[in-house]
């Protein structure tokens, strides 16, 4: 048996120990869970109904972590992955799950969340994808460390479990195929100039119309239904072109079936939202903390013929500071970042009091957190709306839709 790390905690497994267990369920991380005795051990790479054998390697407080060694009874859920770096490559956690297990598991998720952190029960929509599952993502960005000895080392992602050791990933079949068509030169590239490093970098690539850029200031340009919009190339925006006609238009329909006139987009960013439900609003303002984001924005409108939205540059937690909308007539479209709003942002939100709150996240479970702020403000819960913008992975977008109940007549 192996020496255990001085840290290790000793109960109620060895280091190395080695259990079998029947796993039950999967975390909003992907990985499996099971329970000795109703002790809980975290396993990844495994799926509910399988009976396994696994080498714990770390307990906690509360469940032990645990490395699969071999399934013993496989679910018949299980698929064969793509990639031949599942398991090692940290990029994706599902490969092993059908797709349309995936998608059940990611509804499921988005309703636990909300009764664990939030006690809030309600029903949660199927998730929704488009047909494209593979070769979807429109920008990667792999990375490298420092050149020993006129070595680059691995140019790719973190290894699963790992904090700084990385996997070189010279094919990524999550990545659009122009995006592998240009990897292998880039990649000689890089190897070819390793002395030249002085430290580790990332490496940007962006599939933009028929080229792919490597230039994070470049500008690029990516078509979302009848809108064509332009922004840098190493600034966020929604990676997977396929499912955004699909996912913009649910926003569109929820911020405006309370019959609201007036849209706010906060953390607006280039435009997305702010530009793609345009057509729905009488007016429509766009906030941002980023004057350069904003600036795309308003190139955006312009180029698009879009009149009715303005954009203005301002923190999060002084969104409403020059919005002179009249609330009861107002939605308000949220997309923060994956920390996801600051109590602050949450408290003039509800001080201004829009009729409805679409609150798009990239993590369910900041979201949540601010979903129970929200109701406590008063805000009903009316629709809850998974996408699968990240086939195989564990990631997802999810779209909630809040209401302010009408006051009662006098």
């Amino acid at each position: 048996m192996p020496r255990p790390p001085k840290k290790f905690v000793p109960t109620p497994f060895a280091y190395h120990e080695e259990i079998g267990l029947t796993i039950d369920a999967l975390t909003n991380l992907g990985a499996g869970v099971g329970r000795l005795d109703g002790w809980v051990v975290m396993v990844p790479f495994t799926l509910p109904g399988e009976r396994v054998r696994a080498r714990v390697f770390r307990n906690e407080r509360n469940c032990s972590h645990a490395d699969l060694v071999e399934v013993l009874v496989a679910s018949a859920e299980r698929v064969v992955p793509r990639c031949p770096l599942f398991g090692e490559c940290g990029g994706c956690q599902y490969q092993h799950l059908d797709h349309a297990s995936q998608l059940g598991w990611k509804s499921r998720q988005v309703g636990e969340l909300m009764q664990h952190m939030a006690g809030i029960t309600f029903p949660v929509n199927p998730c929704l994808s488009s047909a494209q599952i593979w070769n979807y993502r429109s920008k990667i960005t792999p990375h490298f460390e420092q050149a020993k000895n006129g070595d680059l080392g691995p140019i790719g992602f973190l290894a699963c479990g790992r904090r700084s050791q990385l996997i070189d990933v010279p094919q990524c079949p999550i990545a659009m195929d122009s995006i592998n068509a240009a990897l292998p030169d880039l990649r000689a590239s890089l190897h070819a100039r390793a002395a030249s490093f002085k430290r580790g970098a990332t490496m940007l690539l962006r599939a933009t119309g028929e080229r792919v850029e490597t230039d994070a200031n470049a500008t690029v340009c990516e078509h979302v239904g009848g809108l064509a919009l332009q922004f840098l190339a190493g600034d966020f925006f929604q990676n997977n072109p396929f499912m955004l006609p699909a996912f913009t238009g649910h926003v569109a329909t929820q911020a405006a079936a309370g019959g609201a006139q007036y849209l706010v987009d906060a953390y607006c960013g280039s435009g997305l939202f702010a530009l793609s439900l345009a057509g729905h609003f009488h007016q429509v303002a766009g906030v941002e903390v980023s004057a350069t984001a904003c600036e795309w924005a308003r190139r955006n409108a312009a180029a698009n013929g879009i009149a009715n939205v303005r954009f203005l540059t301002a923190s999060a937690e002084a969104v409403f500071d020059a919005i002179d909308f009249p609330a009861a007539q107002s939605a308000v479209v949220i997309d923060p970042p994956r920390k996801g709003c600051t109590p602050e942002f949450l408290a003039q939100l509800v001080r201004f009091g829009p009729a409805r709150v679409v609150y798009v996240s990239c993590d369910p479970a900041t979201q949540v957190r601010d979903l129970k702020q929200l109701s406590e403000a008063g805000y009903q819960l009316s629709d809850v709306q998974p996408f699968d913008l990240f086939p195989h992975t564990r990631h997802l977008e999810c779209v909630m839709t809040l209401a302010k109940p009408p006051h009662p007549a006098l």
